[in-house]
């Protein structure tokens, strides 16, 4: 397996439509820690969209926003799509999201859960 990803990646998947009949690939953000990811062949991640739509437990980003690469446009994270998916599974590496976008996207998941 090539590199693991580590906590903030943004990682390109291929993620099946809701009847399983194909997938397409699309970006995603690993929220689960560094000491997880090299424990489990798991990654906790969280969904991002071109759709800049408003919606609940949700915030838009740009490449300012990342460490390192650069986003083609705008995109938004929805912190109420999270998945957990094989590290197997991750296409491609294409940036990394600053840590005050994790610590949004916390926030945005801890109010998701009271």
């Amino acid at each position: 397996m090539p590199s693991r990803p580590g906590q903030g990646d943004i990682v390109l998947v291929p993620i099946p439509f809701t009847d399983l009949t194909s997938a397409r690939r699309r970006p995603v953000i690993v929220l689960s820690n560094d000491e997880y990811n090299r424990a489990t062949e798991d990654i906790i991640v969280v969904a991002m969209t071109s759709n800049l739509a408003p919606s609940p437990y949700s915030f838009v980003i740009t490449s300012d926003r990342l460490e390192a690469g650069a986003l083609n446009h705008p995109g938004r994270i929805r912190c109420d799509k999270i998945y957990t998916l094989s590290q197997h599974i991750v296409v491609k590496h294409f940036g990394k999201v600053k840590a005050d976008v994790l610590d949004q996207i916390r926030t945005h998941v801890a109010a998701l859960c009271r």
